[in-house]
């Protein structure tokens, strides 16, 4: 099934997704600098990195909600497709917590919570990653139709089965 919504050829949901599992993750992180170091830049920067990485996220759900709602009812893909997004909207709140856990704190120190919460939104977007990859890379979907190791270039106009497979 290919994607609803693409870009160039290209689905959108798995372009937005990068940039907020980079910033969030990246957030623990510099929490976890910040605990060894003392160094309160870096939770400032892990504050901002949450920031933005919920509008990155937020955005990539619209997309990726557009997707499946195109996956056809009582399949295996419609199944997984819920687990994935369902589980990425819990990373998100559990981020926004963390957030505003932090808002309140001078200097936006996360405090235990914080910091559990961020740890625990990383560990479960392993797992929703995971289920991404199942629905891309085993159940095709967001995959062009025909696609194969010769496909012309998806600027070119011309389906992925234009050449036939090699």
């Amino acid at each position: 099934m290919e994607s609803r919504v693409k870009l160039l050829g290209h689905p959108i949901h798995p372009m937005l997704i990068v940039l907020p599992l980079g910033l969030l993750s990246t957030a623990v992180l510099f929490d976890i600098i910040y605990m060894f170091t003392g160094n309160t830049a870096f939770v400032v920067a892990a504050f901002w990195n949450i920031a933005a990485g919920i509008i990155g996220g937020l955005a990539a759900a619209l997309f990726g909600l557009i997707d499946w709602l195109a996956l056809p009812s009582g399949t295996r893909a419609k199944t997984i497709g819920l687990w994935h997004g369902g589980g990425n909207v819990v990373v998100v709140a559990l981020f926004a917590a963390s957030w505003f856990i932090r808002l309140g704190n001078t200097g936006n120190v996360p405090g235990t919570l914080g910091f559990v919460l961020g740890l625990a939104a990383v560990v479960l977007a392993l797992v929703t990653g995971w289920l991404g990859g199942e629905l891309v890379d085993r159940l095709g979907v967001g995959v062009d139709e025909g696609a194969n190791l010769n496909a012309p270039s998806s600027l070119s106009g011309r389906s992925a089965g234009a050449e036939g497979q090699r």
